[in-house]
């Protein structure tokens, strides 16, 4: 079966697809000035994006794995979160304290979703 990627770069592919899966590669903020908050917020607008151009939406999200900087951003991280996910469509999730490649960067969250 066929692999489609879309944003491909020298080091990742923003997006994999294959056999009706969508696969996000982390995303983080560009904007690494704001507090947990605004960065969660960020971040998802991305995934929102991205899961768009592939053809998927939120409510199709298989996994998500939310990497935080300091398990003492999580209530801020969830806040945002809360209000963003679709309410009978919370997908499967993982959080945990992680240090990522960015100090500045405060979350990073990969999700795979699927297709209609």
């Amino acid at each position: 079966m066929e692999i489609k990627r879309l944003h491909v770069g020298k080091r990742l592919s923003e997006i994999a697809i294959h056999n009706g899966t969508v696969y996000l590669a982390g995303q983080i903020a560009e904007n690494t000035s704001q507090d947990i908050v605004g960065q969660t917020r960020e971040v998802l607008g991305y995934v929102d994006r991205l899961l768009g151009e592939a053809g998927s939406d939120k409510t199709r999200i298989l996994s998500c794995q939310i990497f935080i900087s300091d398990m003492a951003n999580f209530p801020g991280m969830n806040e945002v979160w809360d209000t963003w996910v679709t309410p009978g469509h919370t997908p499967p999730r993982a959080t945990v304290e992680a240090k990522l490649a960015n100090p500045a960067c405060l979350v990073e969250i990969v999700v795979v979703a699927a297709l209609p």
